[in-house]
């Protein structure tokens, strides 16, 4: 028996991902390396150990922020 993807909103983006998918399994089909980014769910930080064990439920609002690496010594260019 086939079910309905669910509806969350990542990003202010409506997206459809299956049952049970959990906040790793999102990063990894958005081909996001979870140890680069913070991930609230539903104005809640989470902890990136519980990513694997945070289920996704219809509704839910994801927001993915990425960290950007820079500063002096780095040597990279602008």
């Amino acid at each position: 028996m086939m079910t309905e993807p669910m509806q969350i909103t990542v990003n202010g983006e409506s997206r459809d991902v299956a049952e049970g998918c959990s906040v790793a399994s999102l990063l990894s089909e958005l081909a996001i390396p979870s140890e680069r980014v913070a991930v609230e769910l539903n104005l809640n930080i989470l902890d990136r150990r519980a990513f694997g064990a945070t289920p996704l439920s219809q509704g839910d609002r994801v927001e993915v922020i990425g960290f950007i690496g820079g500063g002096e010594g780095t040597g990279y260019e602008r």
